[in-house]
């Protein structure tokens, strides 16, 4: 075989195992998302994808599936397989011992404890590795989790839904609903695959929101946290309510005795030093939330909070849900505000920008290009 047949065949089976990967989403937390297929004679023959944590990892699956010998065969997985003991055993081990001919590897795995290291220890054995195969689209796979491991902060999905105007609340701080029911169904499967929904003080204190999955069967909850420096939150809030974990990020500038009060409901308060703007400084929060093992979090409002993570460069993903609406008004909140940039030179820009449809809405997916200005915060 020719090595542009070869490379086809290599993309075609990496792109099945993405495929195959996929269905452990929302599941495999704190692991990665891993699929595995085995192949010879340019047929596949045995599949297998990561479940859970704790399970059998995906090449682990396809190889004890697998119903006949394994000797020459290829194996294709989407990420590095594992060469260090955790909850299972070394992939690499077992890779060996059926002597596997050839491993196709469609990007490192960049946890310090893999890193390059299986893919050492397999060539070191006389396997033949490739490594690279449809690299950008393993390495999207589990943007969260790379985005974890190599900086310890989570991954930063900012999810809105603004009208063509830019708007997400009227001039009297509605915003209920400006999206069409289909979105906000798509806005609840993406609330059931992160570790936190995070937003501002001011959008429980206008919209008082559950903050929890709804209409996904099984669907656990996420963690509810919320930015608030002054404890200004009722007491009352839904958000406080304990069918999920909620924590509360505040300064040393709020009640003491609040803070015992709710403490004593039950609630997680972090207290922070204020940035100069004497607020809950943004970056420090996510660096807890890293820290804690949260890997990926959504932003929800409201508009202060955008802009605070997107001035600061927080911000790596966009979800936007824009409807066909126009609300006008000095005094309605935009999705996008605060002290702007001073020219569209000096702009944001936002790459791999694509859209479809979400019923009467349109739904645009893109992300963010660069670290963005440093400015005062917005989030009060």
């Amino acid at each position: 075989m020719n090595k542009e047949a070869l490379a086809e065949k290599d993309e075609a089976f990496m792109d099945l195992a993405c495929r195959l990967a996929v269905r452990g989403r929302g599941h495999t937390k704190p692991n990665p998302m891993v699929g595995a297929v085995l192949v010879r004679g340019g047929k596949a023959f045995s599949t297998g994808y990561h479940r859970r944590p704790g399970t059998p990892h995906a090449e682990i699956v396809a190889i004890e599936r697998a119903k006949e010998g394994l000797a020459g065969a290829t194996l294709y997985v989407n990420l590095e397989p594992c060469a260090h003991h955790g909850r299972t055993p070394p992939c690499v081990d077992l890779i060996l011992a059926k002597k596997i001919r050839r491993v196709v590897i469609g990007t490192k795995d960049t946890n310090p404890l893999v890193n390059g290291r299986s893919i050492a220890a397999l060539r070191r054995k006389g396997v033949q590795v490739t490594c690279g195969v449809l690299e950008e689209k393993c390495r999207r796979l589990n943007e969260t989790f790379f985005k974890h491991v190599e900086t310890n902060k989570p991954f930063v999905t900012l999810k809105a839904a603004l009208t063509l105007d830019g708007k997400i609340a009227s001039s009297s701080g509605q915003s209920q609903w400006i999206s069409c029911p289909a979105s906000r169904q798509k806005a609840h499967k993406l609330r059931s695959i992160v570790d936190a929904i995070l937003v501002g003080v001011e959008t429980v204190l206008q919209d008082d929101p559950q903050l929890t999955v709804r209409g996904i069967r099984g669907a656990a909850n996420p963690c509810r946290v919320v930015m608030d420096s002054r404890l200004r939150i009722p007491m009352t809030a839904r958000v406080l309510e304990p069918e999920a974990e909620t924590l509360l990020a505040t300064t040393d500038r709020a009640p003491k005795t609040k803070i015992r009060r709710l403490q004593r409901k039950g609630i997680r308060v972090e207290v922070f030093r204020p940035d100069r703007s004497g607020r809950v400084p943004l970056g420090r929060l996510l660096r807890l939330l890293g820290k804690r093992g949260m890997q990926h979090v959504l932003l929800e409002g409201g508009s202060g909070l955008y802009t605070t993570a997107l001035q600061a460069g927080e911000v790596d993903k966009l979800l936007l849900f824009v409807a066909p609406l126009l609300l006008g008004g000095k005094k309605a909140p935009s999705f996008f505000d605060g002290i702007g940039f001073p020219n569209p030179k000096k702009g944001l820009p936002v790459r791999d920008l694509r859209w479809r449809r979400s019923d009467r809405d349109l739904m645009l997916e893109a992300y963010c290009s660069g670290p963005g200005i440093r400015a005062s915060g917005q989030t009060r």
